[in-house]
């Protein structure tokens, strides 16, 4: 590796390719760099596998195209990306951090994957995450817990943990998440990073590991606003694999990233003065209202009622949702099967029994629990109309307004082990993300300052469906002028 780089952290691919095409780095130099990362950060336990051959034999093909025509490469070259484990990565182990598919390898890549290694991309590992993406602190893995870079006593957050620290430690350049009720935003504003979550549909689901269908949604963990765009533009659009996955034309959107007018910014007096949010994160979130204010944005409260039901509709729509889609994991068609069974029986109980985590198996019961024929009406039926709800207010709102602004999480990251003692706890800590899942729009957490207690947190912004352009356009100013 060149010594003018050797100690150098790139925030942008734009940086990367800058610096490829003026000869001061190679993409060889660039994978040797992060695989140097890696090893002295392993002890956070970011990653389950690391792909050193691979990454190096791509780089180095990568590095002879270029060479040979700087014009023949794609719009990902010098990205090196991780992905996290529920997505398939053709002929490479995938295990959604569980032992239920110990031993699996997948068949196929997702969508999102295959476009990314069309644009040449560089994927260089497989992240740790809470099993099944169920989880907000990462520590709900069969791979054991991962630690926070900022202090290695608190989590990186869930379930996409292992994709926030792999970012935030600089082991590669960019991650992939998935986002159900903010496993994106949440660990991105725990870590210092960009959590980026984009409309449900805009990427293809073909390829994710399901949790709950009609909330997941593939989204990245970067260091700028920038590298989101571009790794949005280059998954999303439409998929012959996923009937859910959006035809709606793709913007360019790393091109149209300039802002320059005034917007109408609503936030909910509800969520900033409600009684778990943190002090610090009030006050500095009311200092970036002030900022917004200031620059000549129109930002206002606005009344939203519904904020205590978001938690409890989340949880029963999404257990509900899960019961089902893991009831494919039953030891018999691959993956782990216990060797204590003795008939037939026995080998679906005690290989799920053996095979899943107690949170997995917790909202499996519990799910199951509201789909029951005495129960169906009285929380299943019921949350769906609380969405519905939730969904008419909210899009009401954005009718009139470009964005809303949340505080992403109520809290800086926890110990690890507090959360493990009350799960209701760490349920409420989702309590700002769950909303755009449970409206489908997208969101995005920025980093927004470092808490006197030295860990960071983020301030998040929804908007409309399928209006990514502007958010990320609004995004990149603020990331740019207005936040530490």
């Amino acid at each position: 590796m060149k010594q003018n780089i050797a100690f150098k952290e790139y925030k942008t691919l734009q940086s990367i390719q800058a610096d490829l095409s003026n000869g001061k780095l190679t993409c060889v130099d660039l994978v040797t760099h992060y695989l140097g990362r890696i090893e002295a950060s392993k002890h956070l336990n970011a990653y389950v596998e690391v792909y050193k051959d691979e990454a190096q034999n791509r780089a180095s093909e990568l590095d002879e195209k270029y060479q040979a025509n700087p014009d023949s490469v794609g719009k990902l070259f010098g990205m090196v990306i991780a992905i996290k484990d529920v997505i398939c990565y053709k002929n490479h182990e995938l295990t959604a951090a569980s032992k239920i598919l110990e031993g699996f390898t997948s068949l196929f890549s997702a969508t999102a994957v295959e476009n990314l290694l069309a644009e040449d991309a560089i994927i260089i590992g497989r992240v740790n995450c809470d099993q099944f993406a169920m989880g907000s602190t990462n520590e709900n893995s069969v791979y054991g817990a991962v630690k926070n870079a900022a202090n290695e006593a608190h989590v990186s957050g869930g379930s996409s943990g292992g994709s926030a620290v792999a970012v935030q430690a600089d082991t590669c350049l960019a991650a992939l998440g998935s986002d159900t009720g903010g496993s994106v935003r949440q660990p991105a504003a725990f870590c210092g990073t960009v959590g980026f979550k984009p409309t449900y549909g805009r990427i293809s689901r073909h390829g994710l590991i399901a949790y709950a269908s009609s909330f997941d949604q593939i989204g990245v963990l970067t260091k700028s606003v920038s590298d989101a765009a571009i790794l949005l533009e280059v998954m999303a659009g439409s998929d012959e694999y996923d009937s859910t996955a959006s035809d709606i034309p793709v913007p360019n959107y790393s091109k149209q990233l300039n802002f320059d007018k005034k917007v109408k910014i609503a936030y909910f007096d509800t969520a900033l003065n409600h009684r778990s949010l943190d002090a610090t994160i009030r006050q500095r979130t009311f200092e970036l209202i002030d900022s917004l204010k200031q620059d000549g944005h129109e930002v206002e409260a606005v009344s939203f009622d519904l904020l205590d039901f978001l938690i409890p509709t989340y949880y029963v729509l999404t257990t509900a949702e899960a019961s089902s889609n893991l009831s494919r994991f039953d030891g018999v068609r691959y993956g782990y099967r216990s060797p204590n069974a003795t008939d037939f029986q026995e080998t679906y109980l005690k290989s799920r029994t053996e095979g899943f985590s107690e949170e997995v198996k917790r909202r499996i019961i519990l799910g199951s629990f509201v789909l029951s024929s005495g129960y169906y009406d009285a929380y299943f039926t019921k949350a769906q109309k609380v969405r519905r709800m939730i969904m008419e207010q909210t899009r009401k709102i954005l009718s009139e307004y470009d964005f809303i602004l949340m505080p992403t999480t109520p809290s800086t990251a926890f110990k690890i082990g507090e959360s493990l003692k009350d799960p209701v706890e760490m349920y409420l800590a989702d309590i700002y993300t769950v909303q755009a899942n449970l409206v489908g729009i997208p969101a995005i957490s920025l980093p927004l300052s470092t808490h006197l207690n030295g860990l960071p947190f983020g301030v998040q912004f929804f908007a409309d469906n399928f209006k990514e352009e502007n958010l990320l356009s609004f995004s990149q100013y603020v990331e740019a002028n207005l936040i530490d």
